[in-house]
């Protein structure tokens, strides 16, 4: 360890440090996600600007490892009792409608090309962990509207992690869809043993030692996610798939044990989470960022705002005709739900740095679509949330 150049890691953590700090000193002014921040963060000490940060192998193995959590919380996330039945399958229509609508735009811009399906794909993301802590904030996600919003955020991630696989696999489509196949049946089998109820001794000694530093149930959950991470590796998946799954079968073990417990484990998975990798990720991100490239080439500048468009339209506009079908969503809600699915920033960073890492994307263009993305949680969830409320406000109103 002492050959190692810790600097870069300090930094980061640094960076980590202040983006909190920084979100709560202008909160009064506008409400800014910490992961927007964290970016902006690793621009300033990235080669940009300051150039206190190079990316290194061990900033990046961090990195990657902060990636992965960032997949497993997202799938931890999901409360599959409150989104089973309409709000899962109007989602799943919805998320289908816009890998169409996407795609084909893609298409338009960049011809039958692998960029044209990974620009695609980035319009097809809803920034689930993002939105979830304002709906959280508000009362909102106990409502049929949360309810809505996070089925919407569950396929904003899932099914563009699983298209990712088709995107970047190197074998043949049939040969990624027995081997998905095989990933799922794996899942579901893993996903039943962990919502069956644990057998006492384990239970007790998982419960005895959540206090100590035995911290068996934290242990059982790291160990979840590496053989989760090695499966989807062996089955030459991307590993993101296997995070994702990993977040669904810890969430429904967990579910089965105790209230008190519940809340201790989600806490420590918060605390190591986000307390530490997932935000070292999105400053490494910034670090990342070329947005050298991106003002060196007008195109590029021009793109931002095309995308932070496209957005609304891919993602917000089929969520928005969907929602004003269904008999849950009130009066004034509708426009809202639109907008909170067309906040989109974890995935397009992940899948802008794999489309650059595989050569068939500019680090301009990358920049460029991470910065639409960084506006969209800026603007997006915000209004959301205040034409949540006016419907609400609206409907309170109305006489009994």
């Amino acid at each position: 360890m002492s050959s190692l150049d810790m600097t870069g890691v300090l930094v980061i953590s640094l960076a980590a440090v202040l983006a909190p700090i920084a979100a709560a000193s202008v909160a009064r002014v506008i409400r800014v996600p910490n992961v927007v921040l964290e970016i902006l963060l690793g621009v300033l000490v990235g080669p940009v600007v300051l150039g206190w940060v190079q990316v290194d192998e061990l900033v990046n193995a961090v990195s990657e490892f902060g990636l992965a959590m960032l997949m497993f919380m997202a799938g931890f996330e999901i409360n599959f009792q409150r989104v089973k039945g309409r709000p899962i399958r109007t989602a799943a229509l919805g998320w289908f409608i816009s890998f169409g609508v996407g795609m084909a735009i893609g298409l338009a811009l960049f011809g039958f090309t692998t960029l044209a399906q990974v620009v695609g794909l980035c319009m097809t993301t809803t920034a689930l962990g993002t939105i979830l802590p304002m709906l959280r904030d508000s009362g909102a996600l106990a409502t049929p509207f949360g309810g809505r919003v996070l089925a919407i955020g569950a396929l904003g991630e899932f099914g563009p992690i699983v298209a990712m696989a088709f995107i970047f696999s190197e074998d043949e489509k049939w040969h990624t869809i027995v081997v998905i196949a095989l990933f799922t049946v794996i899942a579901l089998t893993a996903a039943a043993m962990a919502a069956r109820p644990r057998h006492p001794r384990l239970a007790q000694l998982v419960t005895a030692t959540m206090t100590t530093s035995g911290q068996l149930g934290i242990r059982i959950v790291m160990f979840v996610l590496m053989l989760m991470l090695w499966l989807a590796a062996s089955f030459r998946l991307d590993v993101l798939l296997g995070a994702f799954t990993a977040g669904i079968v810890i969430r429904l073990a967990v579910k089965s044990g105790p209230e008190e417990e519940q809340e201790l484990v989600t806490s420590k998975l918060d605390a190591i989470g986000f307390g530490f990798l997932i935000p070292f990720f999105f400053v490494v991100s910034g670090v990342k960022l070329d947005l050298k490239a991106m003002f060196a080439d007008p195109g590029s500048l021009l793109l931002i705002p095309l995308f932070l468009l496209l957005f609304l339209l891919v993602r917000g506009l089929p969520s928005l005709l969907l929602a004003r079908r269904d008999p849950d969503v009130r009066p004034g809600e509708d426009r809202a739900v639109a907008l909170f699915a067309a906040a989109a920033l974890p995935l397009i960073v992940v899948i802008t740095n794999t489309g650059v890492e595989a050569g068939v994307m500019s680090t301009a263009t990358a920049a460029a679509i991470v910065t639409a993305g960084v506006f969209s949680v800026m603007i997006y969830p915000l209004v959301a949330l205040r034409l949540y409320r006016a419907a609400e406000r609206k409907c309170e109103d109305l006489p009994a």
